[in-house]
């Protein structure tokens, strides 16, 4: 297995077992290496030692993120940023399936979806012809559930497994997360949902790394200042997890909950956002 995988496993095994707090040796122990060995390759490839990471699942409290009192999301949709904080609007483009396409809920359509390693986890990415339609992340270290819920979401689809179909979007996926995507070339995102769920998306969009913004936000941005339990149902109703950054949604008391792929994601991937970037 390359580094990669190794530390795509090691991640989603931290998800998995966080609350155990297991500690360096069997981390390195259960990869194969030796502690410092291992120690030095997990920061090499995450940017954080394993130790941090789990501190900042346990610890890391998203109230900070909204102390300062004001909307993110306002600022974002007024100004927008530079360097390791634009925006991913600035990298990926939407476009919405057809009427015919949601009522035959993929009749005739081929997805193509492969799992890739990241420094988030192992994900597994969907694509049409038009773009990607899918990414989720692994469930209890088991592909199962990510694969059941693309089925759910398109039922009459044919689904083909094909690493290589999905290749350039799965290398393009972590470099965007950093803010390190091409404005010039922008991944193309295949959204199946109404038209109430991509205007939600789409402000996901423009939500900056490193930040959070709470449902309330999103429905005011919105104009729609009374909706904010049917932004929450929009929000998680994403399909396209991280490239649609509806992990930096949280509730307005700083709750860290309500994400498809569990709490645990969510927390490392805010950790993460927090700590390195």
């Amino acid at each position: 297995m390359f580094q990669e995988g190794i530390i795509a496993d090691s991640i989603d095994y931290l998800v998995t077992h966080y609350q155990e707090r297991p500690d360096l040796d069997a981390l390195a122990a259960r990869a194969g290496y030796e502690p410092a060995h291992f120690q030095k390759m997990f920061k090499s490839h995450v940017g954080i030692s394993p130790k941090r990471l789990v501190q900042y699942m346990h610890a890391r409290h998203a109230r900070e993120l909204l102390a300062d009192g004001r909307s993110t999301l306002d600022a974002a949709l007024t100004a927008g940023l530079s360097g390791n904080g634009r925006l991913h609007d600035l990298f990926v483009s939407c476009e919405g399936v057809t009427p015919g396409e949601i009522k035959n809920r993929g009749e005739g359509l081929r997805i193509a979806y492969g799992f890739y390693p990241t420094i988030l986890g192992e994900v597994m990415i969907g694509k049409t012809a038009r773009g990607v339609c899918w990414l989720g992340f692994l469930v209890d270290q088991k592909r199962d559930e990510s694969l059941r819920r693309l089925r759910a979401h398109w039922p009459l689809a044919d689904l083909a497994h094909d690493q290589e179909a999905v290749r350039p979007e799965s290398e393009a996926l972590i470099r965007i997360w950093r803010g390190q995507g091409d404005a010039g070339r922008r991944l193309k995102l295949d959204l199946y949902g109404t038209n109430f769920q991509i205007q939600v998306w789409q402000a996901l969009l423009r939500i900056p790394c490193g930040e959070t913004v709470t449902y309330q936000d999103i429905a005011r941005g919105l104009g729609r200042p009374k909706s904010s339990r049917a932004v929450g149902g929009a929000v998680g109703a994403n399909p396209v997890s991280l490239l649609i950054p509806c992990h930096r949604v949280i509730r307005s008391t700083g709750i860290i909950d309500n994400y498809g792929w569990g709490s645990p994601r969510k927390k490392l991937i805010l950790g993460m956002e927090g700590e390195v970037f």
